[in-house]
This record gives structure tokens, sequence and C-alpha cells, in this order.
């Protein structure tokens, strides 16, 4: 069986992005999956199914007394953080397919400028989870866990920071022109990229997404039902998610070649449910916690040969004139960092054809969840 074609993405909707924001977890919640039901059409009685990631605060019976959802017949979440975002929209997506929800959301919210919504930051003194493999390592955070696998890809495949750089001054570029995104009008150099504070060697200040206050939804209907007055629908064409066998999250460095792991699982998932291949897709949204990750996803997925990434990034190929423009409202790094869900509302926007920079003729996005978690991916097309 397929879903392709058969479910589409039919409203987005967003919160305004920031830092130290008033509203709740749950007022954001609520602000943004009403925008996205405003722009999909679709009265909040008839939403019947919901998806969110297991990291989320706010309880899925608050939003359906707050909002006026419901009944609910189909409620789901899906795991490890910045990897949940493809299957969560994915779950949401296969309960439209199999007829156990109608109209379906799929949300997160953040409060991510508050300390006690980072996993790592609450470390006891004791572990006696997974963490105890790392942590008493001196890898405490998310950062230097990434750090470590960029130095081996380097020592692998010669120096990457040139390509960090262009990376994370694209990403500024695109957020420059995105008025939404936290980082706009904020523009920053490969002087000011090199200038910035070592955080975990070889990734700087630039190379680490935001803290982010702010909430994204997406609503979704069966194909058949979408709306064309928001412009042309957009349908999955493929979902996918990846756990290779012997994986530790954010450090898997320890396997023999940690540079198959469970994006590659994703991948081959992914591609094998389509007709389609990279050479199809217009746009891409990696997911770019940290500014390696993309490179990771460029090989992985196919775009490029391994060991060539950095290289297809320093030769402008992720740029809007680029060959595969990527992140193209900011991503992570500029416009708001919420576990990967504003990349999937931006996909969308650039296959409806509003994007602040978009790409001409883009009919198939992909969007990726985190390389070193657990994760998934969405292969998306603009609909006839």
């Amino acid at each position: 069986m397929s879903i392709s074609g058969k479910v589409a993405i039919a409203g987005i909707g967003q919160t305004r992005f920031g830092k130290g924001l008033e509203p709740s977890e749950r007022e954001l919640a609520c602000l943004a999956i009403d925008a996205a039901l405003r722009d999909a059409g679709i009265e909040p009685g008839a939403v019947d199914g919901l998806s969110c990631y297991t990291m989320e605060a706010t309880a899925d019976f608050d939003l359906v007394r707050d909002l006026g959802l419901g009944p609910i017949t189909f409620f789901g979440q899906v795991g490890h953080g910045g990897g949940a975002g493809p299957g969560t929209v994915g779950l949401a997506a296969m309960a439209i397919a199999t007829g156990q929800a109608t109209t379906a959301v799929a949300w997160r919210a953040r409060k991510r400028s508050g300390a006690a919504s980072r996993v790592w930051a609450q470390s006891g003194a004791v572990l006696e989870d997974h963490w105890k493999w790392s942590r008493p390592s001196g890898l405490l955070r998310p950062v230097d866990e990434v750090a470590m696998l960029a130095r081996r890809y380097s020592h692998e495949y010669g120096n990457i920071a040139p390509a960090l750089a262009q990376f994370a001054v694209t990403l500024r570029e695109y957020a420059c022109a995105n008025p939404a995104a936290t980082m706009f009008g904020k523009p920053i150099s490969t002087a000011d990229y090199y200038a910035s504070r070592m955080i975990a060697d070889p990734l700087r200040l630039y190379d680490n997404c935001l803290e982010t206050d702010g909430a994204v939804a997406v609503v979704l209907v069966a194909a058949d039902r979408a709306s064309r007055s928001n412009g042309p629908p957009v349908l999955i064409e493929a979902l996918a998610q990846g756990m290779i066998p012997g994986h530790q999250p954010m450090a898997d460095f320890h396997r023999e070649d940690p540079f198959t792991g469970n994006s590659s699982v994703a991948a081959r998932k992914l591609w094998s449910q389509t007709a389609l291949g990279p050479d199809d897709v217009d746009v891409a949204q990696f997911y770019d916690a940290f500014s390696p990750l993309p490179l990771f996803s460029l090989e992985t997925y196919g775009f490029v040969e391994r060991g060539s990434a950095a290289r297809f990034i320093c030769e402008g190929g992720i740029g809007p004139d680029g060959a595969l423009p990527c992140n193209t409202a900011g991503g992570s790094l500029s416009e708001a960092y919420l576990h990967g869900m504003n990349l999937i509302t931006e996909a969308v926007r650039q296959l409806r054809g509003t994007a602040t920079t978009q790409i001409a003729e883009a009919r198939v996005a992909l969007v990726t969840g985190c390389d070193v978690t657990p994760n998934g991916a969405l292969l998306l097309r603009r609909g006839e």
C-alpha cells in the first residue's frame, strides 16, 4: 500500500518567533493551530485527528478544550526530538489515508528560551539512562556530540570549516529576506562567522541553532478535499522513518561508520516509495540544528557523492541559484528552532509559490529530520 498523492497539507500556521515571548507554550500552540485552520478554511470542530512530538509540553486534551476541536478519533505522538517532525506529519497523514481521521492537525510549540525546555540541561549528578555512555567523557551538550562527528568527517574528507561558514552565511541571507525570521535584518559575513566564539571545536556560535519561542502547525486532509484558495494543493508523495540497530542518540560516533546511520535507513525507505529521485527535488529543507548535519543529509539522500558535500556547499549549491536550494527561510540557524517543524511549513510555501525567497518552478520538496537521532523524511509535491 502507498499513501502517495492521497493526503494534502491543507493549511499551515505559525506564531511570531523570538526569545522570551510572553505567551505560554499552550497559548502558542493554540495560536499556531488556529492560524493553520484559518489558512485551510476549516472550522475547529472538523478536526478529528491530532499528532505531536512526545516532547510536546501541551496536552492534546487541553488543546481540544481550548480550541473547540473534535470529537477526536485519532491521536498519537512521535519521539526523538529533532527527528520527529516528518514522522509527526507522517503519522497524521497515515491516519487520514486509512480513514482513522478526516482532518488532522500536527504541531510543535516551544518556549526554548527557558532552560527547563532543554533536556540536556536537566542532567543530574548520577546518570542512569543512555547518556551515561557519553556525558562522563565531557560530552555534555548536543553540540559537543555533533562536534565529534564533524571532527571525524573532517579527518576522512578534509577541512569543512569553509563549508560550515558558507552554510551559515547562506541561511542568514535567506533569513534577511524573510520578515518572520528571528534574524531578519541581521546579516553576517564570512569574517563574522570566523570571528564568532568557539562553542565546541570545530563548531562556532553561528553553527548552532537559535533558542526560539514559538509554534508551528499544519492541517492535513484527503487530497480530494484540499482547497485551492491558498494556492496549489501540496501532496505527500512519500514518507519514511529510520532507526538503525545499535544506535546511540546524538553520540553515534562509536560505530564503525557513523555516517551510515538512521538517515540511511530513512533515505532507502523514502526513495523506495516513489518513482521520483534526488534529481527531481527542486528545494530541500534539511534538519540543521547544527551546521554539519546538512552535509551528512546531502550525501545520505543521494544528492552528492560521499565526501563531496562540503565542496557542493562552497560552490554555491545550496543558494537560491544553486543546484539544490536549501533551508530557504533561514532554517534553524537563522529563522527559528522548533525541532524542524518550520522546515515543513517552508517546504509548503515553496510549493505554493509564496516563499520569501521563492525558487522558480518548485514542484518537489524534501524535508528531513535530525541525522543523529532516529528520524524521518517527507517528500512533498505540488498538485495539479
